[in-house]
C-alpha cells in the first residue's frame, strides 16, 4: 500500500526541492566565476583535506558518493585542465591515486574565499543558532536513513 504524501508533507518536500535547486544553482554560478563546477570543487575539497592532497580513486569515490565511471570521466576532464593528476598506486596494479596539482590547489585557494562568503550569505547567516542545530539534526537523520539503503 502506497503511503501518499499529505498536503503538508508534499509542501514540505517541494520546499526542500526548491531550496536544494536554488542553492545548487547559486553555488554553481559562484564557482563558475573561478572556472570551476560544483563537482570540481567537491572533489578538490576532498583531496585538499588530506595531508598530501591525494586519495585512491576508490576512496575519493566513496567520500563523495559517486559511481566509479562518473568519477573516472570527471577526473579525466579535470586532469585535462591541470587540476588533478592520476597516478598508478605502487603496490596495486589496478589502483589509481588522484592527486591535487599545484595548479588545482591554487585554483581552489582562489575560489574558496568567495565560495565561503556565498555559503555564509545564502545559508549560514539566514539561520539562528537553534535553526542551524535543527538542520544538523535533520541532516544526520536523513543521511543515516539514506546510507542504510
Amino acid at each position: 500500500m502506497v503511503r501518499w504524501l499529505s498536503d503538508d508533507e508534499q509542501t514540505t518536500w517541494q520546499a526542500f526541492i526548491r531550496l536544494n535547486q536554488r542553492l545548487d544553482a547559486a553555488v554553481a554560478k559562484g564557482l563558475a566565476e573561478h572556472g570551476l563546477s560544483t563537482p570540481d570543487y567537491e572533489l578538490m575539497v576532498a583531496l585538499s583535506a588530506t595531508p598530501d592532497g591525494a586519495l585512491r580513486a576508490k576512496d575519493l569515490a566513496a567520500e563523495v558518493c559517486w559511481e566509479k565511471s562518473r568519477l573516472s570521466k570527471h577526473l579525466a576532464r579535470m586532469a585535462g585542465r591541470g587540476l588533478v593528476e592520476r597516478k598508478p598506486v605502487a603496490d596495486d596494479a589496478r589502483g589509481v591515486l588522484v592527486v591535487l596539482t599545484e595548479q588545482g590547489r591554487s585554483t581552489l585557494e582562489r575560489a574558496a574565499p568567495s565560495h565561503v562568503e556565498l555559503v555564509r550569505t545564502l545559508f549560514i547567516d539566514a539561520l539562528t543558532a537553534d535553526e542551524a542545530q535543527s538542520v544538523r539534526s535533520l541532516a544526520a537523520k536523513v543521511v543515516t536513513r539514506a546510507e542504510a539503503l
